[in-house]
């Protein structure tokens, strides 16, 4: 039984894979080169996701405008383990903040977001434990690109072929071709911030 809130992912002994949708411009840039370049923006906060059937029902498995293409991204643990440990909630918790006011201020200075999400069944049902999900800010993302990413896979063909899978009722088959994905340690205070249970 998993508990409400820990990180499950693909990953070894340096890397991590996180998951993301663009649409093709973005997603041939960075395939073109294994790293995200322009037009992918620099400008702004970027979410990565460790669970793949969470980014599923995000992308709509493939069909929503501007996410049809689906990038697994194996980053550095370095820095994945940095930017977690830095993270701050996006909402209060009364038992992990001092207060109200301290959670704010946290997070108004934050360069990196945490949220927790209900994760998904392949069928798309909510389940009854939580997916994290980190959001990269601006301050932080060049270092993403072009220093935690060692590469970049596509893997809308795969969505394509369990988006059939789905639709026919194939679940198993679909079952069969899932990232595996393992828990995630991560260190006392890592875990105190970000309220992940062990």
């Amino acid at each position: 039984m998993f508990h409400f809130r820990e990180i499950r992912a693909s990953f070894d002994r340096d890397t991590i894979v996180v998951y993301q949708a663009y649409n093709d411009a973005i997603a041939n840039a960075a395939l073109t080169v294994g790293k995200f370049v322009p037009p992918f923006s620099f400008q702004r906060m970027t979410w990565i996701k460790p669970s793949f059937l969470w980014l599923m029902e995000r992308s709509g498995w493939g069909t929503k405008a501007n996410q049809t293409r689906i990038l697994a991204v194996r980053i550095a643990r370095s820095g994945w383990d940095a930017a977690i440990g830095q993270g701050v909630l996006t909402s209060y918790h009364s038992d992990i903040h001092r207060s109200q006011d301290d959670w704010r201020t946290q997070f108004e200075n934050a360069m990196v977001h945490v949220q927790w999400d209900p994760e998904r069944s392949l069928r798309g049902k909510k389940l009854e434990y939580r997916s994290i999900q980190v959001g990269v800010g601006r301050r932080l993302i060049t270092e993403f690109a072009e220093q935690w990413t060692q590469e970049i896979v596509d893997l809308t063909p795969l969505t394509a072929k369990l988006r059939q899978f789905r639709q026919a009722g194939d679940h198993d088959k679909a079952k069969r071709l899932l990232p595996r994905e393992s828990i995630y340690r991560v260190n006392n205070a890592t875990a105190s911030r970000l309220g992940i249970e062990s």
